[in-house]
C-alpha cells in the first residue's frame, strides 16, 4: 500500500507535531519514534491540558444548582447513606471515628472514580480535535485525572474539619497522605488512558464501567476497615490495587498509623504497572484513534 501524502514536506522525526506540513503513512501499530520528542510535546502542550480541565470541570458543574459545591457535597452525602447503613446493619459495632475514616475513602476512591470515567470518554468525546489536530493524545486522559485531582482539593478541606469536629487529633502521620496521593494519582493515569483506548474499540466499555467500579468500590476497604476482613476474603488483599492506598491513607489520617515500608513498595508496584501497561496500551494505539473515530 503506497503513501498517501499531502505534502512533500516532511515534518522531521524528532517534532512531528509542530510542522504545517504532514506526510500520512499507513497505519502500523507501535510505540511513538521518538519518546523524547513525543514527552517534550506533552509538556509543552501542558496550558493546554490545564484549560481543557479547567472546561471539563465547568461543564460538569453547569449541570447543577450548587456548581462547585457538589463535588464536595455529592461524597459527603454518600457518606452519610453509607454510614447509616453500615451504622444499622451493624447496630452500632462500627470502629471509632467511623464516619470520618468513610469520608476519607470516599474522597480518596472518587480520584480514581472520576478519572477513569472522565477519562473512558476523553478520546471519543473529542472526535473531531483527534482527526484534525496533531498534538500528543494522551493529553486527554492525563486532563481527566488532573480533574479529578483539582475536584479533590476542596474535598480534603472538608475532612480536615470533620476530623476535628468529630475528636480526630491532628498527627504527623498526615504527611503519609501526600505520597500516596502522588503514587495514586500515576495509578490512576494508567488506568484512564487504558479505559479510553478500550473505549475506542469497545464501544460499550463506558456503559460496563460504572458497574465494574462500584464492584470495585465493595471490594475496597472503604465501608469496612482492614482488620475487620474475614479469612476467607484475604484474596482482595492481593488482587486490589486500592486496598493498600485506601487503608494507608485513612489510617494514616484517621488514626496516626505509619505504613510499614512493604506497603509503599506494593502500592508503588501497582502504581507502575498501571501508568506501563495503560501507557503501553494507548500509545501503540494513538495513531489508530483517528481512523476508528
Amino acid at each position: 500500500m503506497a503513501k498517501a501524502a499531502i505534502d512533500v514536506d516532511a515534518v522531521p522525526d524528532d517534532d512531528e507535531f509542530r510542522g504545517t506540513h504532514h506526510v500520512y503513512e499507513p497505519y502500523r501499530a507501535g510505540l511513538p519514534r521518538n519518546f523524547r520528542a513525543y514527552f517534550r510535546e506533552l509538556w509543552r502542550r501542558r496550558e493546554f491540558m490545564n484549560e481543557l480541565t479547567s472546561a471539563n470541570v465547568r461543564a460538569k458543574q453547569l449541570d447543577t444548582v450548587l456548581g462547585r459545591l457538589w463535588s464536595i457535597i455529592n461524597p459527603l452525602l454518600m457518606g452519610l447513606v453509607y454510614f447509616l447503613l453500615v451504622s444499622i446493619l451493624a447496630r452500632g459495632g462500627t470502629t471509632e471515628h467511623y464516619f470520618v475514616y468513610l469520608i476519607a475513602g470516599l474522597f480518596v476512591f472518587d480520584v480514581l472514580e472520576n478519572s477513569m470515567k472522565d477519562g473512558v470518554r476523553s478520546i471519543t468525546s473529542a472526535g473531531k480535535m483527534v482527526t484534525n489536530t496533531a498534538f500528543p493524545k494522551a493529553l486527554l486522559p492525563l486532563a481527566s485525572v488532573r480533574g479529578a485531582l483539582y475536584e479533590l482539593w476542596p474535598s480534603l478541606i472538608v475532612l480536615i474539619v470533620a476530623a476535628l469536629v468529630f475528636g480526630v487529633r491532628p498527627s504527623w502521620t498526615w504527611l503519609y497522605c501526600i505520597p500516596v496521593l502522588i503514587l495514586l494519582t500515576i495509578f490512576a493515569a494508567g488506568m484512564a488512558m487504558l479505559v479510553a483506548t478500550m473505549q475506542v474499540y469497545f464501544r460499550d466499555t463506558k456503559s460496563f464501567l460504572p458497574y465494574f467500579l462500584r464492584l470495585w468500590f465493595f471490594a475496597s476497604p472503604v465501608l469496612w476497615t482492614a482488620n475487620l476482613l474475614p479469612d476467607q476474603a484475604k484474596f482482595l488483599t492481593y488482587i486490589n490495587p486500592m486496598f493498600d492506598v485506601i487503608s494507608t491513607f485513612s489510617y494514616a489520617f484517621v488514626y496516626g498509623q505509619a505504613p510499614a515500608p512493604i506497603v509503599w513498595a506494593v502500592m508503588a508496584g501497582w502504581a507502575l504497572l498501571s501508568i506501563l501497561v495503560g501507557g503501553y496500551v494507548f500509545l501503540s494505539r494513538e495513531r489508530d484513534f483517528a481512523v476508528r473515530l
